[in-house]
């Protein structure tokens, strides 16, 4: 059995600062997506498909002896993304999709996350963890994650390991539309119909209005410039997005999105889309050695290549009308992909490996 310590590690690693982005192609698939920014991963967390079936509970495990039986679920669908099985009672998915092209999966919202100790009345209560996996396993549409989660389920602050989390979520489906859930102090918050584009702190309704500031910003170029009886023609491209931020910061990294989401031209089909939305993502990456980080951690037998920065560990698209799974990683930006569709029949969970050694494509 795993020391606890690693496993209060990995659940520290589930708050790595990230970006998420729903789109659609021309021909009408929709994507969801995101990028993971931590400074490592556990090597345990890996492209994890959960079959139709699994039997898990939504709050507490056997390793701490505080495992709620009342809690118990089966699944009702098959669900694939990334995550790791070694918790003894329930799976754990950073992301995913099942097989009714439900996507979703959980972003750090440090300073702002807040859970009550105890779920509200005639609901059952969900461990933070736990949520992206139990509203994959459970729901079809965005429509029944949030009547799960206004009805039926309270997220309450159960300490794993001592650690709760900080995070929230979003989810989009075969609508196109993404939902965002922020537990703050006033309670579970749901955003319907947002803009499509989720970073981190703080909440998105700041992120929303900050959208004002940019107004200005556009596709076109401005045209020559006529000031004191001077004519200044243009003598570069890209002035008409003059004044959007180029940090890494969660501000500024959901301002490019929501434009690039808006003004970046939609791939024909799925395949180009996937190609063009990783463009996208490539535009709020974080580049190895740009932002060190002033807390990294204490490193953990579990822990492999952790480095005094943030980075994006990886990135993955889902389709919810084909139900592939597509990632790439720092270290290899090949695309890679596994089909939900061609896992449904197995009865066991399956691990597939990051695949994270370069890989290149040698014609000579």
């Amino acid at each position: 059995m795993e020391q606890p310590g690693t496993y209060k590690q990995i659940l520290e690693g589930m708050s790595g600062g990230c970006s998420a982005l729903s789109w659609v192609t021309q021909d009408n698939r929709h994507l969801w997506g995101r990028n993971f920014d931590f400074n490592r991963i556990a090597e345990g967390s890996k492209i994890t498909y959960i079959p139709q079936g699994t039997s898990y509970c939504t709050c507490g495990t056997s390793l701490e002896n505080n495992l709620q039986e009342e809690t118990r679920c089966s699944s009702a669908y098959a669900a694939v993304g990334t995550g790791f099985l070694m918790p003894p009672d329930t799976p754990i998915l950073y992301e995913g999709i099942n097989e009714k092209g439900l996507m979703g999966g959980q972003l750090y919202y440090r300073n702002f996350a807040t859970f009550p100790d105890r779920p509200r009345p005639g609901t059952q209560s969900l461990q933070p963890p736990f949520a992206v996996y139990h509203l994959l396993a459970q729901c079809a549409t965005v429509e029944e994650v949030v009547r799960k989660l206004e009805q039926e389920m309270t997220l309450v602050a159960v300490p794993m390991m001592g650690t709760v989390p900080t995070i929230h979520w979003a989810f989009s489906d075969r609508t196109g539309e993404m939902a965002v859930f922020e537990p703050d102090q006033s309670g579970l918050t749901v955003y319907r119909r947002t803009v499509g584009v989720m970073t981190n702190s703080p909440s998105y309704s700041w992120h929303r209005l900050n959208l004002l500031n940019y107004v200005g910003i556009r596709d076109l170029d401005y045209d020559t410039l006529e000031i004191g009886g001077d004519r200044l023609e243009q003598c570069f491209s890209g002035s008409g997005a003059l004044g959007m931020p180029g940090d890494w910061s969660s501000p500024s990294r959901f301002i490019r999105l929501a434009l690039l989401r808006q003004h970046a031209v939609k791939g024909e089909n799925e395949e180009e889309g996937i190609a063009r939305m990783l463009h996208l993502f490539q535009s709020a990456a974080f580049p190895l050695g740009m932002v060190r980080v002033s807390e990294p951690g204490e490193p953990t037998q579990l822990d492999t290549g952790v480095v005094p920065f943030d980075y994006t560990v990886y990135t993955s698209i889902m389709c919810a009308e084909s139900l592939k799974f597509y990632w790439t990683t720092y270290e290899n930006q090949r695309v890679q992909c596994v089909d939900l569709n061609k896992l449904l029949e197995r009865k066991e969970p399956v691990q597939f490996d990051f695949g994270r050694k370069p890989d290149f494509d040698y014609l000579v």
